[in-house]
Parts: C-alpha cells; sequence; structure tokens
C-alpha cells in the first residue's frame, strides 16, 4: 500500500475545494486498485460532485439550510458562530470516500469531482490522507 498526506489551505470561508487534479497524479503512479481518500477532521468532509455551473455554492447553500449556523442553536458552542454544525457536517459529508482505478486513473464519471468540503474558518489547514491499494 501506497500512502501519500496533503495539505489544504481552506481559507476563511466556507467553501467546496476541488482536489481531483491532487488525487489524479497520485493515482498515476499505479496500476488498478483503490483509492482510499480521508481526512482526519471533525469538522470537514468529502464528496463527489459536479464542479462549476453553480454546484459548489449550491452544496454550500444546502448545508446552510439543513445545518443553519445559528449561535445558541447547537449545543457544541466554542469558536466562531455556527460551529457546531461544523462538528455536525462529517455525519452528512462523509470524511472519506473510495475510488476505483484502473491503469492509473480514477474512474470518475465525466462530471464528477472529489471536493473537500469545508464550512470551519477556525481551521484553514486540512490534511488529507491518500492510500492505494492494489487490485
Amino acid at each position: 500500500m501506497d500512502t501519500e498526506e496533503l495539505v489544504v489551505e481552506t481559507g476563511d470561508r466556507p467553501a467546496v475545494l476541488d482536489i481531483s487534479a491532487d488525487l489524479a497524479r497520485f493515482a498515476s503512479g499505479h496500476g488498478d486498485g483503490l483509492l482510499s481518500v480521508f481526512i482526519p477532521h471533525a469538522t470537514a468532509g468529502l464528496a463527489i460532485i459536479e464542479t462549476g455551473a453553480g454546484s459548489d455554492q449550491d452544496l454550500l447553500t444546502a448545508i446552510d439550510q439543513l445545518l443553519p449556523a445559528e449561535r445558541g442553536r447547537w449545543h457544541h458552542e466554542h469558536g466562531s458562530p455556527g460551529h457546531g454544525r461544523d462538528h455536525v457536517l462529517p455525519a452528512f459529508v462523509s470524511p472519506s470516500v473510495i475510488i476505483p482505478v484502473m491503469a492509473g486513473r480514477m474512474t470518475l464519471g465525466t462530471w464528477q469531482s472529489v471536493v473537500l468540503v469545508d464550512t470551519n474558518v477556525d481551521n484553514r489547514t486540512r490534511k488529507i490522507r491518500l492510500s492505494f491499494i492494489a487490485g
């Protein structure tokens, strides 16, 4: 098994960041197998979605509607307003994804991208662990 850790800066606003190019680079050195992508943080997740054309913002809007960032709404309340919802996010946006790889290429669909979803503005640096499991 081959592993690597990515470090991603997410900025000071909730973000949906496409990490597909980094994953493709890592997968390209391998043959057939599975790419495991895991984010070891309690307030961020990973998703496979279409990016661009407003989908990124639509995802953040859906999260805001499902998990409003209101102070006083969450029991977990330290940090910036809405931080309690940041801790609930990984129950809805998984901290991991598995992607099949064939001949060193991820087998994502035409419009699919892998994104880091981060609503926690208190933690701007994220680590993402990549592991390739040969088939």
